[in-house]
């Protein structure tokens, strides 16, 4: 009996781990599936103060996107921070995962993350992708490789750049990328929440990173020659950048970054400058002591934020408006906002902020990352489970 009973419970032990393991890998299957496009287009009517917006979700089941790519036959790239990158048709259908994506460390905020275009993309097919790259002991750091895009798989993938030292810990990982347009391309780098790393230039972590194309570093950056710095490093003195822009009106790079609990901040940086995190702050510490390190808001030496709000939206993606004379938002600045919720449109008048405004707040969704099509129209990604692209209209002007 006692034997049978063994046997019985073996049984039932292995049944329940092959169907236990069998569901596991059903939940990953469809995760990973392509999805076809939907058969009704779920719109919205959100209201804004220059008029009505109209709100389309081109697509939805992507799970937790980080980052879009408009590409130049109307379709999309989409990374997924568990590490996959999908193309989404203009119809909204997405396509399985692509092969040959980096490894990545998918982990708390890390994974797969930002995706662009090269400046040459029309004539070679070149993306730049960045992630959480895995290292020895549990460590990790922000990476960012090179490939060309083919129908289903990447080539020619080559890690241009990576985060050292690599340190543990699940959070603040930046990872946007931006061009300028003279041949360089910006990086930006979280401090792995270790604090004081950012003001430690023989580290990468809380960084602002200038490289050439190939990854190779710029004679003259701020920092080339020095035996204490890497040569990498534009500007320091950062948290965790997650929005990153160049303004085509003037060149001028614009980051913004989280502040802990309220101080996230818009700055312009500049080559060689401390831009003071932790020693100077607009926020406090989550559990609402002052932060450790802090020494107040200001500090000389030390470059005040461009923009700073006290209580924290929390800033993720960033995209210039400008060229559209004939729309409402022409010269707007707009950033997902991920606790407020929302998305946030800055009116411009050159470099100044004139005014701002907090779109889509009745749908309540965390916005991740925003780009704006060659035709005006604005595009974001919904950080969730079941994440959304959206296309936003203007509204007419008045």
């Amino acid at each position: 009996m006692t034997l049978y009973l063994r046997r019985g419970a073996l049984a039932a032990a292995l049944l329940f781990g092959l169907t236990a393991c069998h569901s596991g890998n059903d939940a990953a299957a469809a995760a990973a599936a392509a999805k076809p496009a939907p058969k009704q287009v779920a719109t919205h009517s959100v209201p804004s103060d220059l008029g009505e917006l109209r709100v389309t979700e081109v697509a939805s089941g992507l799970e937790h996107p980080w980052a879009v790519a408009l590409l130049p036959d109307g379709g999309f790239l989409v990374t997924e921070r568990a590490g996959r990158l999908r193309r989404v048709g203009a119809d909204g259908a997405i396509s399985a995962p692509l092969k040959n994506v980096p490894e990545v460390w998918a982990q708390g905020q890390g994974g797969l993350l930002d995706v662009v275009l090269a400046p040459d993309f029309a004539s070679s097919q070149r993306i730049y992708l960045s992630y959480a790259e895995p290292g020895p002991d549990g460590s990790a750091g922000t990476a960012v490789a090179t490939a060309t895009l083919g129908a289903d798989a990447l080539g020619e993938v080559k890690r241009i750049y990576q985060q050292q030292p690599k340190l543990v810990g699940p959070n603040h990982f930046g990872s946007r990328i931006a061009f300028d347009g003279k041949g360089h391309v910006f990086i930006t780098q979280g401090e792995r929440q270790q604090r004081m790393a950012s003001q430690e230039l023989d580290k990468l972590q809380g960084k602002l990173v200038r490289l050439n194309l190939d990854g190779s570093v710029p004679a003259d950056n701020p920092f080339v020659g020095r035996s204490d710095a890497r040569a990498e490093i534009w500007s320091y003195g950062h948290r965790n950048m997650q929005s990153l822009a160049v303004d085509p009106r003037t060149g001028t790079v614009w980051e913004a970054e989280h502040g802990p609990r309220g101080g996230d901040e818009i700055n312009l940086p500049q080559p060689g400058k401390n831009y003071g995190w932790p020693i100077v702050t607009h926020g406090i510490d989550y559990s609402g002591l002052k932060i450790a390190e802090a020494e107040g808001k200001e500090k000389p030496g030390m470059e005040p934020p461009y923009h700073v709000w006290e209580k924290s939206p929390a800033l993720s993606g960033m995209a210039f408006y400008t060229g559209h004379a004939g729309s409402a938002w022409n010269d707007s600045l707009f950033l997902g906002a991920l606790s407020d919720g929302s998305l946030i449109r800055l009116s411009l008048d050159g470099d100044r902020i004139v005014d701002e405004e907090r779109l889509l707040k009745p749908l309540g969704w965390r916005i991740r990352d925003v780009r704006v099509s060659a035709d005006g129209k604005v595009y974001a990604l919904t950080d969730e489970s079941e994440g959304k692209l959206l296309r936003i209209e203007p509204p007419k002007a008045k």
